[in-house]
């Protein structure tokens, strides 16, 4: 492994982002959060990357802000990198995460906390090892939510319990996480990269087109009326059926083959 922050690998149309910090616990110091966002930029923005993979190394997935360099700025006085890094970093790279016209998976091989945990929130499926766990550690240091955390929760786990997860913060075991819809699948640390690939691998053999129009139309209607998802849909429906992959699928239905898509 290479001493960066954050390691990128793209193989067959998969592109595997990882926080490489282990001895942090793949806490988000600024060099990490800047690069982790221009990381995230650039797959989102790659048409040859067709499924992203968001992971770390070490016992943690990641455990959200890097608390000794948090005080460093607090006894500073740097108020500027303080309290401006949720605008410059936090909120643009899980916008995209959440956004981009792909779909996104979360490898959560160890403990997610803070910040690190709405990451994993933001992305469409989350695997976890039966080692791993979330905690909402935000007002375990007296601050509110972020990264996404108001808008992904209650939509996981609903209102209330989204609030008792926020106001009491634990550690959640990988079985909570999974009955409570925070987790999509636990498997053992064995199984745990063959169940990680064999998502990313269907994945990004997919009509991503499709992926990502079902995300975006999820996505919006969470705050439009029912005539506004619809129409949305609609929108979608048509950018949709323009590609190649329809109708390439089409035509594989009609001869009674397995479409091949190409992501286009």
């Amino acid at each position: 492994m290479t001493d960066q922050p954050v390691l990128l690998d793209v193989t067959d149309g998969v592109a595997t982002i990882t926080l490489n910090r282990a001895d942090a616990m793949n806490s988000l110091n600024i060099a990490t959060k800047e690069a982790l966002l221009e990381t995230v930029r650039t797959v989102a923005e790659d048409d040859a990357v067709r499924c992203v993979v968001l992971t770390g190394t070490g016992r943690a997935f990641c455990v959200g802000q890097d608390l000794k360099e948090h005080i460093q700025l607090l006894e500073s006085g740097d108020s500027e990198a303080l309290f401006t890094t949720v605008d410059k970093h936090y909120n643009p790279t899980v916008t995209l995460l959440a956004t981009m016209n792909k779909p996104v998976v979360a490898a959560v091989q160890g403990v997610a906390a803070g910040a690190g945990a709405s990451l994993a929130f933001a992305c469409d499926f989350r695997i976890l090892a039966d080692t791993a766990g979330f905690n909402l550690a935000f007002t375990g240091v007296a601050l509110s939510c972020d990264t996404g955390a108001s808008w992904t929760l209650p939509r996981l786990v609903g209102q209330a319990k989204a609030l008792e997860l926020l106001y009491f913060p634990s550690t959640l075991s990988a079985e909570q996480s999974l009955e409570l819809g925070l987790a999509t699948k636990v498997v053992s640390g064995d199984d745990f990269a063959g169940e990680v690939n064999a998502w990313a691998t269907r994945l990004a053999a997919g009509p991503t087109q499709s992926f990502g129009s079902i995300r975006r139309s999820v996505a919006n209607s969470a705050g439009s009326s029912f005539q506004e998802a619809v129409a949305f849909e609609s929108t979608m429906m048509q950018h949709t059926g323009a590609t190649k992959d329809h109708a390439a699928a089409v035509a594989a239905f009609v001869a009674k083959q397995k479409p091949v898509f190409e992501g286009r």
